[in-house]
């Protein structure tokens, strides 16, 4: 934002427009949602306290009873701020708790994206006293003592927005937990910075959403057939730990992958094959027989890991898999396996692979990278590039990362989504579009992002088996979306004459 900012200033867009169009933003959304409303807007002594007097003078045009409270000395402001200040024609009361009283919405202009270190004294004070009143809270850029580059409170005090007006891009703290919650509702304003501005960055950070990937979607062909939709297999455990495998198997037929199997132990084969229907079920015996099984090229994409068990064992089928040539996905026990010898991992994957750890997974085969990176994104980047392939690191903001430094964060997960076997599904989903020919970086977003979507389609109740299920919804509605981009022709059915 910083080099974004200087390139529209450099363009000839004054950091004063700038300031300006920032808070008229702030003032239409407070407008916007409460027309009426006594508002109490809380400045800072930098550029997001001038904001917060742009957005008070435009608030008080539109006819609002505005209260401002500056943090600091009206002298000590910086030129811009300065500037603004003076256009403000209503009062400058000081950051008293009682400007908080007898107001129906507060406007937190404090501290912006930049803060470095934690709010303290009146700050610290009036932000505790806000978060006790029962008001509606809009931030400017991000709530104060959030920061914007880690996502997390500074320290211990930190204002929980109902929503958040950012500009030109989200940054980290709008997308990462517990950042995310303390921001509410995310919008970003246009505040005239040009799309130039994106040209130099070397970010490659995105927030995960069908932007990214949806024109890489491998929809059915016309006069396609099942054969060219490619061959998911997932590696089955032994007859007491089967369903993680038939929750994958199924979440990759329903993504559409044309054909699906289990490879099953052979002590398993009958607990599967009677649990299944339109996913086969290939019998196999220790290491040799799942390298005799995946020897047919045509099965192109293979899950590996849920319910295998944790072992000498699990490394020896993951290594013939990784032998096979074929696309995989490697979860749960095929990571844990390697706790011991995480560079046995590293080895034994390609950028033809994707690994879909959680937390604890992720700390097994890259033991301490969490604690040392200052974000879950920098973690998995790290991950990705250690073991030069795609890496999902799971939660409530999945992080997906690919080797050459891409990074996206996923923000459509709802909390009922953490139930036993979701992590099986995704697995799935992933496998599926491998299967299908998507690229392992845009198959792992893809997959995140239909998984949460799934999910909230459900709703409170959610478990695992119902997942696969909502995916045939969610991707109708992907290909409506689609159709419209394309400028689908009429489908009206018409008799032939």
């Amino acid at each position: 934002m910083y080099a974004a900012d200087a390139c529209a200033v450099k363009s000839g867009l004054s950091s004063l427009a700038l300031m300006e169009a920032a808070g008229t933003a702030v003032a239409e959304h407070v407008h916007r949602n409460w027309p009426a409303a006594r508002v109490a807007v809380l400045c800072g002594p930098g550029n997001n306290g001038g904001d917060g007097f742009v957005a008070a003078r435009h608030l008080s045009s539109y006819g609002h009873d505005v209260r401002l409270a500056l943090l600091g000395s009206p002298e000590a402001l910086r030129a811009d701020v300065r500037h603004m200040a003076t256009l403000w024609h209503g009062g400058i009361a000081g950051a008293e708790l009682s400007v908080l009283d007898n107001v129906d919405v507060v406007v937190d202009a404090l501290f912006g994206a930049g803060l470095s270190r934690p709010l303290e004294g009146v700050g610290a004070q009036l932000v505790r006293a806000l978060n006790q009143r029962h008001v509606p809270v809009i931030a400017v850029d991000v709530p104060s003592g959030l920061s914007g580059d880690l996502g997390r409170p500074l320290g211990e005090d930190c204002v929980r927005a109902t929503l958040t007006v950012t500009f030109f891009r989200k940054k980290p703290a709008h997308v990462l937990m517990p950042g995310r919650l303390l921001c509410g509702e995310t919008y970003v304003c246009d505040i005239g910075i040009s799309q130039d501005a994106l040209r130099s960055s070397t970010s490659h950070l995105w927030e995960n959403s069908p932007r990214q990937w949806l024109r890489h979607m491998p929809w059915p062909d016309p006069l396609g057939h099942k054969y060219g939709r490619g061959h998911s297999v997932v590696v089955s455990g032994p007859a007491h730990a089967t369903g993680a495998a038939r929750l994958a198997a199924r979440a990759a037929l329903r993504v559409g992958s044309g054909l699906v199997s289990i490879a099953s132990p052979t002590d398993a084969v009958l607990v599967n094959a009677a649990a299944v229907t339109a996913i086969m079920v290939k019998p196999f015996e220790g290491v040799e027989g799942l390298t005799q099984l995946l020897r047919d090229q045509r099965l192109n994409a293979v899950a590996i890991g849920p319910g295998c068990g944790v072992g000498e064992s699990t490394r020896a089928l993951v290594a013939a898999v990784r032998q096979s040539g074929a696309a995989s996905v490697l979860d749960a026990d095929a990571l844990t396996s390697f706790t011991a010898a995480p560079e046995a991992l590293y080895s034994a994957v390609d950028e033809n692979a994707v690994l879909t750890p959680h937390e604890g997974e992720f700390e097994r085969v890259f033991p301490g990278l969490l604690e040392k990176s200052a974000t879950r994104i920098d973690a998995a980047r790290t991950a990705a590039r250690m073991a030069g392939c795609t890496v999902i690191l799971k939660g409530p903001d999945s992080v997906i990362a690919a080797p050459d430094g891409r990074a996206v964060v996923n923000t459509n997960a709802p909390p009922w989504l953490a139930t036993a076997g979701s992590g099986d599904v995704l697995s799935g989903l992933v496998v599926g579009l491998l299967a299908q020919g998507m690229k392992p970086f845009g198959a792992a977003c893809c997959a995140v992002w239909l998984h949460g979507q799934a999910a909230r389609r459900f709703g409170l109740g959610l478990i695992a088996e119902d997942l696969p299920e909502q995916i045939p919804a969610v991707l109708g509605d992907l290909r409506r979306r689609v159709d419209e981009q394309n400028g689908a022709h009429d489908r009206t059915v018409r008799p032939v004459s």
